[in-house]
């Protein structure tokens, strides 16, 4: 998170970044049943829908699987990308 290069997570991918000790002082929000790490590891847990995202800054999180629509069109426009239909 230090170089501040556009990071997403879902369901329990947060685990990695919880291991890497990169969740300090970050909102995110994942599987419930994770939220002891994210706190564990400084982070900020934020209670989402099942299909909702967060972003906090670089960071996109998602708690599952229903929420991939509305998590990958964020990191789509994290990074810049423009969808045209």
């Amino acid at each position: 998170m230090k170089t501040n290069k556009p990071i997403a997570a879902i369901c329990h991918g947060i685990q990695v970044l919880a291991a890497a000790n990169v969740l300090e002082n970050k909102e995110c929000t994942a599987y419930p049943a994770v939220k002891t790490e994210v706190v564990n590891s400084k982070g900020s847990w934020v209670d989402k829908d099942v299909d909702a995202a967060h972003v906090d800054d670089n960071l996109v999180t998602a708690p599952a699987w229903p929420a991939h629509p509305e998590w990958l069109a964020k990191f789509l426009e994290m990074l810049g990308t423009k969808i045209k239909l």
